[in-house]
């Protein structure tokens, strides 16, 4: 029988910048173990070592086995649990970072794709091994070393990615369309543009692609890319610009839209939530 077990190491000194390393470890979990509902203010992404468990992330179950990495995004609900008959064992590392999220969507990972499955290998498991103990010896360079372990580690998720887990009756071009579509609207977001440009610019008919965006997403391609818009408004009205700026750097030429566009999503108006910062920046209704 397999006995559990735990072990984290955390970084004494992380560095803010395009990539910063919180923590790693490793655990064997007990069966049926579960984690969560949870939400978390970093990224995290566990590797499946061994055995099987449950992914749930914005309604979705993802089976994950020996190989499997999964994603958890700032601010979103999920759970995991572990199989009740093989228990998985698997390694995680806690980040944050200004590129964290474009070096994950180049992956095709993102809050809607939040899984990536590898043929299980070595490697793999020695880098996040690396990451640990890098970190456990907790030396003055620690932390440029835990990049760089991580920066092998995405690359390795790049190199070896086989497929994503969906729906066994989706094929792969279909996930990928949606994937270009994530990305390209992550990153065109703050530019006047629409489903049409999009599809013309990825190649689709506008409206299979939107079909297809929403039924793997449960939102249209416009509303993501509001949502997008509006969680980006957010972080800005926190600086020092003007709500015409605001709106101007989120792809919104008319400060008047904008702002009722963000009362409709947030239930106050820039305004108002720029105050709430103000008076109370560890507002909980953020």
């Amino acid at each position: 029988m397999i006995e559990p077990h735990h072990s984290v190491a955390f970084n004494p000194n992380p560095s803010k910048g395009e990539l910063s390393i919180l923590f790693s470890g490793n655990s064997q979990t007990k069966p049926a173990h579960k984690v969560g509902p949870q939400v978390l203010d970093y990224y995290l992404i566990h590797y499946v070592v061994s055995g099987r468990g449950t992914f749930r992330c914005m309604g979705h179950d993802y089976h994950m086995e020996k190989g499997g990495s999964f994603v958890i995004f700032p601010g979103e609900l999920v759970s995991y649990v572990s199989d009740e008959t093989a228990p998985w064992s698997y390694r995680w590392v806690g980040f944050k970072g200004t590129r964290a999220d474009e070096l994950l969507n180049k992956l095709g990972l993102s809050q809607h794709q939040p899984v990536n499955i590898t043929q299980h290998n070595r490697k793999m498991n020695a880098l996040f091994y690396q990451l640990e103990q890098t970190l456990h010896k907790r030396q003055s360079n620690c932390d440029m070393q835990s990049q760089g372990y991580m920066r092998l580690i995405l690359a390795e998720y790049a190199q070896k990615l086989v497929k994503t887990d969906v729906p066994v009756e989706d094929s792969q071009g279909i996930q990928q369309q949606i994937e270009q579509a994530i990305r390209w609207l992550t990153l065109q977001y703050h530019q006047p543009i629409s489903i049409e440009q999009m599809a013309q610019s990825l190649g689709y008919h506008r409206t299979h692609l939107s079909k297809m965006f929403k039924q793997h997403t449960g939102m249209s391609p416009m509303n993501f890319l509001l949502k997008i818009r509006m969680e980006r408004a957010k972080l800005l009205l926190q600086e020092s610009l003007t709500i015409d700026q605001v709106a101007s750097s989120v792809g919104f030429g008319d400060a008047l839209y904008f702002s009722k566009q963000f009362r409709k999503w947030f239930g106050r108006s820039p305004s108002d939530y720029r105050q709430d910062q103000t008076t109370n920046p560890y507002d909980c209704r953020q």
